[in-house]
């Protein structure tokens, strides 16, 4: 399954491990850069699911009659 695959939670969730292993160091500097790699993707993910989301909502709100 590849990042955009995942929902917004799971993308969140695997960014948080990510961002956690990077935090704690340890690795190698190939490990360190594909885990940067993998998480520079799932924060695309999550902004795009965010993004939809705000468009969704303002297409909802944007069709509300004014009063």
């Amino acid at each position: 399954m590849s990042e955009q695959d995942l929902s917004y939670e799971e993308a969140r969730d695997q960014l948080i491990e990510v961002v956690r292993t990077l935090e704690q160091g340890g690795t190698s500097l190939a490990e360190s850069l594909a885990l940067w790699e993998k998480g520079e993707e799932l924060a695309r993910t999550c902004q795009t699911a965010l993004d939809g989301a705000r468009a969704r909502l303002d297409e909802v709100l944007g069709a509300e009659p004014e009063n």
